[in-house]
């Protein structure tokens, strides 16, 4: 069973730039309720595409398998089987202190929300931050790509 374990910060600034360069990401949710056991996600990765099945995350770890798919097949299904909206965005590949960090930056109905995850091997792994993270939203249901698919950032009511 593969098992996915990571922490998710806000991003505060923009030095993890320095030397990146973004993968543009497409992504919908053929299964993607609040309740629902699992998530079901297509994703176009570059030239990549795949199917994924996230469990429930528990404390911080859920289950998660993931498939390579043919591109046209993930197109086809972005267009006609996805609830919601797309999730747009561009991933950055960021090293820092031994991890690499997976900074997300959004675009379309997501912007201007960016967030940075870190996977790690063990739910009580220790990790440096980097000095570009803020407020951690790991355990917030609503930074999921589910829950922003369900209701983007641009429609949340900021003060």
């Amino acid at each position: 069973m593969a098992r996915e374990i990571e922490r998710k910060f806000l991003v505060t600034g923009d030095a993890w730039r320095v030397g990146s360069t973004g993968v543009p990401y497409r992504q919908g949710y053929l299964s993607a309720g609040a309740d629902a056991r699992c998530t079901v996600r297509v994703r176009i990765a570059g030239e990549h595409a795949f199917l994924t099945v996230k469990g429930r995350a528990v404390e911080g770890a859920r289950d998660e398998y993931e498939y390579r798919i043919p591109v046209a097949d993930a197109e086809e299904m972005l267009e006609r089987l996805c609830v919601g909206v797309r999730i747009e965005k561009s991933r950055h590949r960021v090293p820092f202190a031994g991890h690499t960090w997976e900074v997300d930056e959004f675009t379309g109905e997501n912007a201007p929300l960016v967030v940075a995850e870190v996977e790690l091997d063990r739910i009580d792994a220790e990790v440096a931050l980097p000095p570009w993270v803020g407020l951690e939203v790991t355990y917030d249901p609503r930074y999921t790509n589910a829950a922003l698919a369900r209701l983007p950032y641009s429609r949340w009511g900021r003060p």
